[in-house]
């Protein structure tokens, strides 16, 4: 899926429930301002947390040898701050197709 299928579904959503109240170049604008959003609070090493979805998140690699694929010598790869996300449990369990009801009892 494409941002711009993103940006259709979710006018298409809100048309369905909120009548054509929002036209799709608003509903773009409010999917760049999230995706800008969590793109900075990740910048500035915040979590983010939207329940039932899952959690985005800054995890520290730490330094590593690796190979150079060409060459086969080894090549050091320095640490860095990469960014994660870690999935709801309601959201893992409807990929899996499991029932949910259940899972929230927990």
């Amino acid at each position: 899926m494409t941002k711009a299928d993103l940006v259709e579904r979710v006018t298409t959503q809100i048309s369905r429930t909120a009548g054509p109240m929002i036209s799709k170049k608003d509903c773009a604008r409010v999917v760049d301002s999230f995706l800008e959003a969590v793109k900075e609070s990740l910048q500035r090493q915040e979590n983010i947390e939207v329940r039932g979805f899952g959690t985005f998140k800054i995890r520290n690699r730490k330094t590593r040898m690796a190979r150079n694929p060409r060459t086969g010598s080894p090549v050091e790869v320095s640490a860095r701050p990469v960014p994660v996300f870690k999935p709801s449990k309601e959201l893992r369990a409807l990929v899996a197709g499991v029932d949910v009801s259940h899972i929230e009892e927990e």
